[in-house]
């Protein structure tokens, strides 16, 4: 059983304005697929804060996944791509092309995403939208290779040639 950790970045859900709901959804999600939850973050829009929660989790080796909420839009405060590009040592581009391309089945408006994901030591971080919809369309789409990808990652025997759905 990976650990994971929901990281939500929300101006307005870290001043209380809006509850947060991606994150709880997020983690609920990753819960049914057999992920132990070790702890949810709320951090605003602030790329400096990003990045120290992010390596915090990472260098400590509190989860082997970290999964993010918000930020990957288009607006000025949109700042959570930019964050964990500058925290990871490898990227794994296939991730957010996957999701968009879902999202992209669902509406055009997927092109529009920035999300990134990629590798900061032992740990994978995955960037989800903000919108509780989005958020679950995005993670709906990897979830089921997320696993393989971590048994890889934590060096034990993956058996990459295995069929999958």
């Amino acid at each position: 059983m990976y650990r994971a950790i929901v990281v939500t970045v929300s101006d307005r859900s870290f001043r209380g304005q809006r509850p947060d709901s991606a994150g709880p959804l997020v983690a609920e999600i990753l819960k049914e697929a057999g992920y132990a939850v070790a702890g949810a973050e709320l951090v605003p829009d602030e790329q400096p804060l990003i990045e120290a929660v992010l390596r915090r989790i990472a260098d400590g080796e509190e989860a082997q996944l970290i999964v993010t909420t918000g930020g990957t839009g288009f607006a000025p405060r949109d700042v959570t791509p930019e964050a964990t590009l500058a925290v990871c040592e490898r990227l794994t581009p296939g991730i957010p092309e996957a999701m968009r391309y879902a999202s992209s089945q669902i509406t055009n408006r997927a092109m529009l995403s920035r999300a990134q994901a990629g590798i900061r030591k032992g740990t994978l971080i995955v960037n989800l939208p903000g919108s509780p919809k989005a958020a679950k369309e995005n993670l709906d789409a990897v979830l089921p290779a997320l696993a393989h990808g971590l048994e890889m990652l934590s060096g034990r025997p993956a058996d990459c040639a295995a069929l999958t759905d």
